[in-house]
């Protein structure tokens, strides 16, 4: 998506250790009608899996996911970093680091929401080590649901995670693709 990497040359900061700030569109402040047309086309890449849900993790996958499930029409469904009192005791939960906050976190959805009936396409902002992403897609198999695609806004290449979420078999789809970001450049894999 050629307006995607133009933002992400014009406003994104290598900020070394495989971290690229996107916080001018897409993790702080939020580019609606950019983000809006990568959801429209992450929307129509999956429409024939015919996704009843999009999942997530909280907080940066919020923006993309919800403009996805609104291209495709269908619920949006976030992991919680924390239980609120108004989630029930029992839920499913994954533990997984994170990069850019350098400590474990947990994931937690309420099986009120997710059904074994549901098929679910996860996405993000981006896929790195994938273990996020993987950590979601346990989240969709503990709740019996289905997996049927994975949705990325910004993949990084260098660090492995489509190797990782193979074994899923399912259609991983990458709006943009960066294949490095050594001495603060920006290097583009192929689409």
């Amino acid at each position: 998506m050629e307006e995607l990497r133009q933002a992400i040359l014009k406003y994104g900061q290598v900020l070394g250790d495989g971290i690229l700030k996107v916080d001018a569109f897409l993790n702080h402040q939020i580019d609606c009608v950019l983000l809006f047309k990568g959801a429209e086309d992450l929307a129509s890449r999956f429409r024939a899996q015919e996704p009843t849900k999009v999942l997530t993790a909280e907080s940066s996958g919020i923006t993309p996911a919800v403009l996805t499930g609104l291209a495709l029409g269908v619920p949006v469904l976030y992991a919680r970093k924390r239980r609120p009192i108004t989630m029930p005791e029992v839920v499913y939960r994954r533990c997984v680091p994170s990069h850019t906050k350098g400590i474990v976190v947990d994931l937690m959805i309420s099986p009120e929401f997710i059904s074994p009936q549901d098929r679910v396409l996860i996405v993000d902002d981006f896929l790195a080590t994938g273990l996020t992403i993987e950590a979601l897609s346990e989240l969709v198999t503990d709740a019996g649901a289905q997996l049927v695609g994975i949705g990325v806004v910004i993949e990084k290449t260098f660090e492995g995670g489509r190797e990782r979420l193979a074994p899923l078999k399912v259609p991983i789809e990458s709006l943009v693709r960066i294949s490095c970001l050594d001495e603060g450049r920006i290097t583009f894999a192929p689409p």
